[in-house]
């Protein structure tokens, strides 16, 4: 299942029923972006404008389902704005869970100088919840131990052959000799990912890999993968390679036109949820 509905996210979502989302994955237009499509909503209005949209999708995303949202501080004569951590405060407030926080850190990201700060080389990925027992299927992105466990592990002193309880009361313990028959090991919250993408068509479209990363992360096959500002549908052909169900919301309808025509569907532009 592919649908493509376009229009604005604030009223498509309210066709879409209650717990019928397993994942959510999106990048909407960032502080002054987009003004052409949604008015490039000011850092001081964004919190306001954003939780009419985090209220609807906590209601179309499963108990047991994640909502990634990637976005990124802007600054605002010389200081950096503070709106992301003001709408992460106004979500927890809606009754979001706000679970963890991934770094996207760009490998490539472009050169610059500025008076007082370097260059953006990393954003956010935020995750937020609905309950705290969500579906998380951490094996399928568990990556090799690599070179440094041949060495690492190779001399284990007597603390390391035992459980070692935390020196900070944390109540977590490590037996390190768990590990030297292994091969392959849990990843950091720390993603690695290049800028660069195959698809041109859109100004901020993210690298294919990263949605991909999540879907493994969260769903199994035939769940419902939702992306309320889909741009040029990276996240819905992710999901559709990855036999995944899929729902891209998009306001521009040449980017709606465009992924459509790649996917072979035909675009929507209202949904009844009766």
């Amino acid at each position: 299942m592919i649908e493509i509905y376009q229009g604005d996210s604030r009223e498509v979502l309210k066709g879409i029923p209650d717990d019928s989302v397993d994942l959510i994955v999106t990048s909407p237009p960032y502080a002054d972006q987009r003004k052409k499509t949604y008015g490039g909503i000011r850092p001081s209005e964004y919190v306001q404008w954003f939780s009419s949209i985090s209220a609807e999708l906590l209601r179309v995303l499963k108990p047991t389902g994640t909502f990634i949202l990637n976005i990124k501080e802007k600054v605002v004569e010389g200081e950096r704005s503070t709106y992301v951590l003001e709408l992460i405060l106004a979500m927890r407030q809606q009754g979001w869970l706000w679970t963890e926080e991934f770094i996207w850190h760009k490998k490539n990201s472009y050169p610059g100088k500025w008076p007082n700060r370097f260059r953006d080389s990393w954003e956010r990925l935020l995750q937020f919840n609905k309950s705290k027992k969500f579906h998380m299927y951490q094996e399928n992105v568990m990556v090799p131990m690599g070179e440094w466990a041949k060495s690492r592990l190779k001399n284990l002193s007597e603390t390391d052959k035992i459980r070692d309880d935390s020196k900070v009361g944390s109540g977590f313990g490590k037996k390190i000799s768990n590990w030297t028959s292994r091969k392959f090991a849990y990843p950091t919250n720390v993603l690695y990912l290049a800028t660069e993408c195959n698809n041109k068509n859109h100004s901020a479209a993210f690298p294919k890999e990263l949605p991909e990363w999540f879907i493994k992360l969260f769903t199994q096959e035939g769940d419902i993968v939702m992306d309320p500002f889909m741009g040029s549908g990276t996240t819905i052909t992710v999901s559709q390679q990855m036999n995944r169900n899929s729902i891209g919301i998009e306001i521009v309808p040449e980017y709606c036109d465009m992924v459509c025509a790649s996917l072979g569907v035909e675009k929507h532009k209202t949904r009844d949820n009766g």
